[in-house]
């Protein structure tokens, strides 16, 4: 690793830091709201790693969910991670020794931080992967410690605080909607989603909308590939 890289890696991974600090601040109040001690917000941002899953974990936590409830709705909250993961394996095919952690460490904000890597000239690219994969998950913790410290010391009503991650995703998909030219795909997500929702319900539209979106962007990958050419 050199200096340009960690220079670089750092660079890029601001804007995480400044959305994943104030949400993993907001998991650690909300997780300390359901009785549970300040650092067990930062343990669950090191071993579950999972933004919108640790918010639902909360609930489970609290209610008492059954083991089978929670690996299935970890199942449908994630399974979106079985489909993008699978565009990196390419990617990631030759990162060894930091593979293992790269999978481990793939979230969507990493992930949208990776695909558009456009690295200048002297940056290593595994280091590239690996730094921002890792400084995206400290600001997480950071902010979960912070959070839960935050709500053993001061009363907050955590009333909308679990709304934060959809609110992310919302700006990391307008984001995206400016950089690339070609809509087509987000498109595809948004119609494809709607309409399992109408289908199946909102307790059960996600991996019927993640299986829709894969066979549609495959059946139109050509096209999709020929106005990128063009572009």
């Amino acid at each position: 690793m050199n200096k340009k890289t960690f220079k670089h890696s750092l660079i890029s991974s601001l804007p995480v830091m400044a959305g994943y600090i104030v949400l993993g601040i907001g998991f650690g109040i909300l997780l300390y709201s359901k009785d549970y001690d300040f650092y067990m917000a930062g343990l669950m941002g090191i071993v579950i790693y999972a933004g919108s899953m640790q918010f639902v974990g909360a609930d489970l936590l609290a209610s008492g969910a059954t083991i089978l409830a929670t690996v299935l709705m970890t199942l449908m909250v994630n399974a979106r991670h079985l489909f993008y993961g699978i565009s990196m394996v390419d990617k990631y095919k030759d990162t060894k020794p930091f593979k293992p952690y790269l999978i481990y460490a793939l979230t969507d904000e990493t992930y949208s931080l990776v695909c558009d890597a456009n690295l200048p000239e002297g940056v290593d690219r595994k280091w590239y992967y690996f730094l921002v994969s890792i400084f995206d998950q400290f600001y997480w913790v950071l902010g979960c410690v912070i959070g839960g410290l935050l709500g053993s010391t001061i009363p907050f009503d955590t009333t909308g605080i679990d709304f934060s991650m959809t609110a992310l995703f919302v700006v990391i998909v307008v984001e995206q909607w400016e950089k690339c030219k070609n809509h087509l795909p987000a498109l595809i997500g948004f119609v494809v989603s709607v309409v399992s929702l109408i289908i199946f319900g909102k307790a059960n539209f996600l991996i019927p909308a993640m299986v829709g979106i894969v066979i549609m962007l495959f059946a139109l990958k050509k096209r999709m590939g020929k106005e990128v050419s063009h572009e």
